[in-house]
């Protein structure tokens, strides 16, 4: 019997990741959003947010909710949008699932899933895992991948520290932290908005300044007496030039050579740029009273057999997109 083909269904909290095994390089990233455009005044569900014009005071309807999927209704209009013909062209009776599901994803919220996939879709079949446990079929560690191997997924709503043993997650020694890339947009949003523009509605435009100018600084306290001192300030300090999208221009960090234009906004980003990944690593900074990255990495290998500490520090591996802030991997 000729098996089906399988569609892999990455359903992220922020975006989705999915592709199909007859075209494995075909890879594509669609918001996992309803979004209402005032500007446009259009909505846009997932991968129609391409058609957006006015990306200014966007309004966010997400099936997730504090990393768990609450808004089946909203879940399915985006999932209709990437079955359909616009995106994958997939017919869903004829095809196979792997999909993504949240750690320790409740139960009752697990037989929704399995009713909405058989029901909803008719999928001949598939097969539901958090996202670490599929880590070891990547390339992240090479193939075939260690027996002992740690990831740390810095995801939307969380991050988690997983520790897999011959592929199998050790989930008594699995460690959160309740910091994701929602919480660090949110906390830049506030910081600028109480020294510079009122930025609260502008959740898109954050976003984007986030993702340009954030790093992670080796040395936080050096870093924020340099922001203190005149002479080193410029060093670390960066002019984002807010979007006009009345013009469709879009938001940019300007170089050092480039003259500023009439009428542009610009955004000054100092210890703004370290402070708020910081947040990782010392939860503490915004009254939350959990262990850092680091602390929670060390209590995941403490929780495991002692004679393997070595293999799993020898072997740990970044996925998510807070990992990709430049100088994540060196501080962790």
């Amino acid at each position: 019997m000729k098996r089906p083909p399988v569609i892999v269904l990455d359903n992220g909290a922020s975006t989705i990741k999915l592709g199909i095994t007859t075209a494995p390089k075909d890879v594509r990233l669609v918001p996992n959003a309803i979004v209402r455009s005032k500007g446009d005044k259009a909505t846009y569900f997932g991968h129609e947010l391409a058609a957006c014009r006015d990306f200014a005071t966007l309004s966010y309807r997400l099936p997730f909710e504090r990393g768990y999927l609450v808004d089946w209704d909203a879940q399915k209009a985006i999932w209709d949008g990437v079955f359909s013909d616009q995106v994958l062209n997939v017919d869903t009776a004829e095809t196979a699932l792997l999909l993504t599901e949240p750690y320790f994803n409740l139960p009752n919220i697990q037989e929704v899933y399995d009713q909405f996939v058989f029901e909803e879709y008719e999928f001949q079949s598939y097969l539901c895992a958090p996202p670490a446990a599929l880590v070891p079929h990547a390339p992240l560690f090479g193939q075939p991948a260690p027996a002992c191997t740690l990831v740390v997924d810095a995801g939307f709503s969380f991050t988690h520290v997983v520790p897999l043993l011959d592929g199998a997650v050790v989930w008594r020694a699995v460690r959160r932290i309740d910091v994701g890339g929602k919480l660090l947009t949110n906390h830049l949003k506030a910081l600028v908005s109480f020294r510079q523009w009122n930025m609260m509605d502008e959740t898109h435009v954050m976003n984007d300044v986030k993702e340009r100018c954030c790093y992670v600084a080796a040395d936080f306290a050096a870093d924020l007496e340099a922001c203190r001192d005149a002479r080193r300030r410029g060093a670390i300090v960066q002019e984002y030039v807010l979007p006009d999208f009345s013009r469709n221009r879009h938001g940019r960090v300007r170089a050092p050579d480039d003259a500023r234009a009439d009428g542009e906004q610009i955004l000054y980003m100092a210890n703004e740029r370290f402070s708020v990944p910081e947040v990782l690593f010392r939860p503490d900074h915004i009254g939350l009273q959990q262990a850092g990255l680091g602390e929670a990495v060390a209590q995941a290998v403490a929780a495991l057999p002692a004679d393997l500490h070595g293999l799993f520090w020898a072997n740990i591996g970044l996925v998510g997109g807070s990992t990709r802030f430049p100088g994540f991997a060196a501080r962790l």
